[in-house]
């Protein structure tokens, strides 16, 4: 039986699963936009909603609490300058889920995780 489980570990050991979040939320805050499966976008999503939200006050202690997890510190800086600022009047919902094909290796359910506020960038 499945009750009480709380989150997809993702065939993984606990410090796998931890430290591949952690890099996946990295990605996601320096990129604005990853893609991945659909298994670990949902996880990623949890914690990077979770950052976001402590983010939104800008103090010391909540910059050591997301920067147990986030060891880059221009990506820490972006987060608490120019991403949670942003989303400063969302009540949550700061990321999306995009499903889109499956891979061709081995057909798993691919998804492109991405924030809903991406700041503005120069095409070229």
């Amino acid at each position: 039986m499945k009750h009480r489980t709380g989150f997809n570990p993702l065939s993984r050991s606990t410090a796998e699963r931890d430290a591949m979040l952690r890099n996946m939320v990295t990605s996601l805050f320096r990129y604005e936009r990853i893609e991945t499966t659909k298994a670990k976008a949902l996880e990623a999503k949890k914690m990077a909603e979770k950052m976001i939200t402590r983010a939104k006050t800008d103090s010391v202690h909540n910059r050591r609490i997301v920067n147990k997890d986030i060891k880059d510190q221009a990506v820490l800086n972006k987060l608490f300058t120019e991403i949670a600022p942003k989303n400063a009047n969302r009540p949550g919902g700061y990321t999306r889920i995009i499903k889109t094909n499956f891979r061709l290796g081995d057909s798993a359910n691919m998804a492109i995780l991405e924030l809903v506020d991406k700041t503005e960038k120069e095409e070229k």
